[in-house]
């Protein structure tokens, strides 16, 4: 499974009265059609490293050529992103900051990419 680029779309995050509808709207607006959409949600499934792995891997495998996480703002996603969304995951049922989500979800994708290939990076 390969990467031809990552895309960052951020929603101001000092909007005085956040709409998650129109945040939504405008997710949605900005992802390719067809795409496939995970939803980061504190009310996600959490299906842990090696789950989220062979979730990954029956993705590529039905031949998704994209896949986009989206981070809900603080008030959560709005319910045409959710009813996008192919799953919704979570990261525990803490709140955390957005950019500390954005590492955590690039180091879970290497932790997959790094199952999928069987190199020793992930201890069980």
């Amino acid at each position: 499974m390969g990467f031809r680029g990552v895309g960052l779309l951020e929603i101001d995050p000092k909007l005085r009265d956040p709409d998650r509808d129109k945040e939504s709207a405008c997710l949605l607006a900005a992802l390719e059609p067809g795409t496939l959409i995970i939803a980061l949600d504190e009310q996600g499934h959490s299906p842990g490293s090696v789950g989220f792995a062979h979730k990954l891997s029956g993705w590529r495998d039905a031949g998704h050529r994209q896949i986009n996480l989206v981070i809900g703002g603080p008030d959560g996603h709005g319910q045409d992103l959710k009813n996008a969304a192919t799953v919704t995951l979570a990261f525990g049922s803490w709140t955390w900051p957005h950019k500390l989500v954005r590492a955590m979800a690039a180091e879970q994708i290497y932790r997959a990419m790094t199952i999928l290939a069987g190199t020793p990076y992930h201890r069980v």
